[in-house]
């Protein structure tokens, strides 16, 4: 038998779906993104051989960023989240001391970072407005909804 998960134990008849956040959808978004930059980067410094790291050390570094960014997408959620992010951000940024074409690509991702942000929290609070504007409706309008 399968196994049920949480919400679909707690599931009964007339349960409004809960909505999704419009701004973690966007910010995952960006952070899965960065990831597969953060791994083709990683290729590019471990085929160029530059710098003082070893070549074991910069794979092993870059595939740790990459998992990193996608597992802080289960965090963007939290409150804390998006500090998170704009740190991966720094992080992203910062590598361009390795290969300086990030400096460049870190500063892109970090203004979808910021649209993401920003234009996610716009439309989550006109969703909630929408929403709340709608039940009030219906609670004077019984029947009509």
């Amino acid at each position: 038998m399968a196994r049920l998960t949480k919400a679909q134990r707690d599931w009964r008849p007339g349960t409004p779906k809960r909505r999704r956040s419009t701004r973690v959808m966007f910010t995952s978004t960006v952070l899965g993104l960065e990831a597969f930059v953060a791994f083709f980067a990683t290729l590019v410094v471990f085929g160029q051989h530059t710098g003082n790291l070893p070549g074991a050390v910069t794979l092993v570094a870059g595939l740790l960023l990459s998992v990193i960014l996608v597992a802080s997408c289960a965090f963007m959620a939290k409150p804390w989240g998006v500090l998170l992010g704009w740190i991966l951000q720094l992080v992203l940024i910062c590598l361009g001391f390795v290969e300086p074409m990030m400096f460049l690509v870190g500063v892109l991702f970090a203004a979808a970072w910021w649209y993401a942000v920003r234009t996610g929290r716009r439309i989550d609070r006109e969703v909630a407005a929408r929403e709340k504007a709608q039940a009030e409706w219906e609670q004077a309008h019984p029947g009509n909804g």
